[in-house]
């Protein structure tokens, strides 16, 4: 289907935080496998300061979902993400970081077309 002929913008922008550069590297590397992606897979989150969390960003197409399911992942510790998209491609992500995540919303606001979540993700 073309993009013009598309009923609803199919990507979700995310940013995700915290202290652990690890942490980031396995939630996109988890969600790569799950969507495509504007990030390369040698694109690595790296962290530049010490003590400060750091903010790494990613977009995934969810109407390019990858079979074979999204398997549980394993954090050291909790990751902050922030989700933004249509309100389609928001409940199509959410779904899959369910499968892979303990997920709890923490904020969510909604407009016209879009819909942001602020979302704590932990392992299974």
């Amino acid at each position: 289907m073309a993009d013009t002929e598309r009923s609803h913008p199919e990507t979700v922008s995310v940013e995700i935080s915290g202290y652990s550069k690890d942490d980031a590297r396995l939630v996109f590397e988890a969600l790569s496998a799950c969507f495509a992606s504007d990030r390369a897979p040698e694109e690595v989150p790296q962290q530049l300061h010490e003590t400060r969390p750091m903010v790494w960003l990613g977009t995934y197409d969810v109407s390019d979902a990858r079979g074979g399911g999204c398997p549980p992942v394993h954090l050291d510790s909790p990751v902050q993400a922030d989700v933004q998209g249509s309100y389609w491609a928001v409940e199509r992500f959410r779904t899959t970081l369910d499968s892979m995540f303990t997920v709890q919303e923490t904020c969510a606001a909604s407009g016209d077309q879009e819909r942001d979540l602020h979302l704590r993700l932990e392992s299974r």
